[in-house]
Formats: structure tokens, C-alpha cells, sequence
């Protein structure tokens, strides 16, 4: 079955979203901070960047804040707190799941 638009993020959108938490931030700083809250485990390209951007900006999930010194600076809108908000509840559901089975297979 095809999953909905945004209905779940890929695990770049997840962490474009988190770094928008609590301060907007221009395109990057968004890099430097997905780089930083992942360990260098996440990078993102310009291009995968702004794709993401473009895409979040066109369904409502961030918007265009400011622009200064020919940076564009977004920030997070309330229906994109609420996709990282389903979404941190989806992953917290698929570890708590896993953690189940591998607990049961452990007791095997």
C-alpha cells in the first residue's frame, strides 16, 4: 500500500523538522544542526535540502520568516510541530514494539 503524503517522514524530513524546533534558521545552519544532532550520521545535500524545504513550505509545515543577508530563514508552524510530534509518537511505537519481540525472542 502506497503511504499518504507526509503521512510518515523520511529520516532526513524528521531531522529538517527538529531543527526548527525553538529558533527559525536559514538553510545552513539547518545542515550544520542535523549534522550536530545526529553525529555526522545524517547529512544532508543542498539539493535534498531544499527540496525538503520547498515541499514543507508548499504543505504548511514551515514557512518563510525572514530574509537577511541573502539568506531565507525559516521556521516551524503549528502543523509542522504537530507531523514531528506524530512522528516522534510513530518511531517511540516501532521501538517499543521491537523492543517487545526482541524481548520475547530473548526468553525463547
Amino acid at each position: 500500500m502506497a503511504r499518504k503524503r507526509l503521512e510518515t517522514l523520511t529520516e532526513q524530513m524528521y531531522y529538517v523538522l527538529l531543527a526548527l524546533t525553538g529558533e527559525s534558521r536559514h538553510g545552513y545552519e539547518i545542515m550544520q544542526v542535523v549534522s550536530q544532532l545526529t553525529g555526522g550520521r545524517v547529512v544532508l545535500g543542498a539539493g535534498t535540502l531544499y527540496a525538503l524545504l520547498s515541499r514543507f513550505e508548499e504543505e504548511g509545515y514551515i514557512f518563510l520568516c525572514d530574509t537577511r543577508e541573502r539568506r531565507k530563514y525559516y521556521a516551524l508552524s503549528s502543523a509542522g510541530k504537530a507531523a514531528l510530534r506524530a512522528e516522534y509518537g510513530r518511531l517511540r511505537q516501532l521501538v517499543a514494539d521491537g523492543a517487545e519481540a526482541l524481548e520475547q525472542e530473548g526468553s525463547k
